[in-house]
């Protein structure tokens, strides 16, 4: 405390002597000035920590002074001790005290109270500063942590926690975590940087705690010299490994508040995000497990199919399709059950199954269709699904083809573009079904079906999406492998659509 710095401002020279001499043998750093434009004058870059100020000076007031130091914003919390040998009275002191200043002593002045006091005034505005500034950091963990917890992958949230980090404690910051995939990243100072780098695991126990390292155990950054690191290292659970979040240690206060509470975020959000990756990684790979692994080779027809699932699911979804061959023709069906869960692929394992055994008893599409439908009204009475189903004879080129509330298909020939209307209402409701559709696809002419998910967007009318389809198909690219990734891409459904996509492409050779 008696490090401080204080500015004596009197204009007697005698009086100043006494305050400068007592303040230094208390053990305060002193300066001088004699009137108040000095004191303003000497105050910018000064370290003072103090001001001892007289009321009565010869160019202004000390209220005067007193006022202009509060009120500039550089100097607001610099504390102000008013001293005083003539504006004694009350309402001296109030006017005093009303203008900023944060005691008043009237002389004569006790050396002891003199001291006293300034100890008293230093003590409030050093616990002042304390609070300040860890408000302050709070606010800006508050920021960091809504930064973290909004990001959508693991870098990106390695890189939201260092910059906030980085924010707060300045200097050079490493945040490391561990991917679902065993993978150590770092993001690395300001701007982040993302790279590989892995820490010697300790034996960590579930928990928080703030330890210090040296600047080589952590060379992934470059440390100022002479200080130590700062290193939060939080475990949530003992299958997983710490997270930790590395900082200058004379960037710290007592007790590392702001950083364990940074790295217990930064935690949870990993977490978080690691359970979300190894579901999502479930999910597809389920997903996929319930859908046809291979198509049939035949001469004279190529095919092509493309599953992506939703960017932003966890949970598996209901898309399918099937490309079989049956008695010389090709059956080809493409469907969407309502919904998002476990159950919703449970139905459309059953959906897809049930088309295939009917298919197999040699009905036509539409009495396919029929017949599903009894079965989904029946059996699973809760649940509705979309199919488009079709038969192709690969000699003729004929194709009966039936729908259930399904997106058109759409059929790419010399002639251009269309889009084909089967009709039919959704599986799951009592409803008559129209006569198949009948037609012969031409040598060269391409089929497309697919789910809403290649079309439709959250924010925009169906129309838009299938008047883009129809403009990107309107070229269709000679290998359909080729042609399906196109599609993808150019409409915006590569992994970042709001569905699930499925796509069956089919092309009369």
């Amino acid at each position: 405390m008696n490090a401080a710095t204080v500015l004596v401002v009197d204009d007697s020279a005698p009086k100043r002597y006494l305050l400068v001499n007592w303040l230094t043998r208390a053990g305060f750093t002193v300066r001088e000035a004699e009137t108040g434009g000095e004191a303003l004058r000497v105050l910018p870059g000064s370290g003072i920590d103090l001001v001892v100020l007289d009321v009565k000076l010869p160019d202004m007031s000390g209220f005067d002074v007193c006022e202009r130091i509060k009120t500039d914003p550089a100097y607001a919390a610099l504390p102000v001790v008013h001293v005083s040998a003539h504006a004694v009275d009350v309402n001296d002191r109030t006017q005093g005290l009303n203008r900023g200043a944060d005691a008043y002593l009237v002389e004569p002045i006790e050396p002891d109270e003199l001291i006293a006091t300034c100890q008293a005034v230093l003590r409030y505005y050093s616990a002042r500063r304390r609070a300040e500034f860890l408000a302050a950091r709070l606010v800006r963990l508050a920021e960091a942590t809504l930064a973290i917890n909004l990001a959508s992958t693991l870098p990106a949230l390695l890189e939201a926690a260092a910059a906030g980090a980085y924010d707060i404690f300045g200097g050079p910051v490493v945040v490391l975590a561990e991917t679902a995939d065993g993978d150590s990243l770092a993001a690395v100072g300001s701007p982040p940087v993302i790279r590989p780098w892995s820490l010697s695991e300790r034996n960590a126990a579930i928990g928080s705690l703030v330890r210090t390292d040296q600047p080589a155990d952590w060379d992934v950054a470059d440390w100022p010299e002479g200080d130590e690191v700062a290193v939060a290292a939080t475990r949530l659970r003992i299958d997983r490994p710490s997270v930790y979040v590395a900082v200058r240690s004379s960037s710290q206060t007592p007790g590392f508040p702001v950083l364990r509470q940074l790295s217990q975020a930064v935690a949870a959000a990993v977490e978080a995000q690691r359970s979300y990756d190894e579901e999502h990684r479930i999910a597809i790979t389920l997903q996929r497990s319930l859908l046809q692994s291979s198509l049939p080779s035949l001469p004279g027809v190529q095919t092509a199919v493309r599953y992506m699932p939703a960017g932003s699911q966890t949970e598996v979804g209901g898309d399918f399709y099937e490309v079989t061959m049956l008695d010389g023709q090709l059956l080809v069906a493409i469907g969407d059950v309502a919904g998002h869960s476990l159950h919703a692929a449970t139905v459309m394992a059953e959906v897809r199954h049930a088309v295939r055994a009917y298919a197999v008893e040699g009905h036509p599409p539409g009495t396919v269709l029929a017949l599903v439908n009894r079965f989904m009204r029946r059996v699973l009475p809760a649940d509705s699904a979309t199919v488009c189903l079709l038969v192709l004879d690969p000699v003729t080129g004929r194709v009966r083809m039936a729908g259930a509330g399904h997106l058109p298909p759409l059929l790419h020939t010399a002639d251009g573009v269309t889009f084909l209307q089967p009709g039919g209402a959704l599986l799951g409701i009592n409803a008559p079904r129209p006569d198949d559709l009948e037609f012969v696809l031409p040598r060269g002419g391409t089929l497309v079906l697919y789910t809403d998910g290649l079309v439709e967007r959250r924010d925009e009318d169906i129309d838009v999406g299938l008047a883009a389809l129809r403009r990107v198909a309107a070229e269709v690219d000679p290998d359909l492998e080729d042609f399906c990734d196109r599609l993808l891409l150019r409409l915006g459904a590569a992994g970042q659509a709001d569905d699930d996509v499925a796509v069956v492409a089919l092309r009369r050779g």
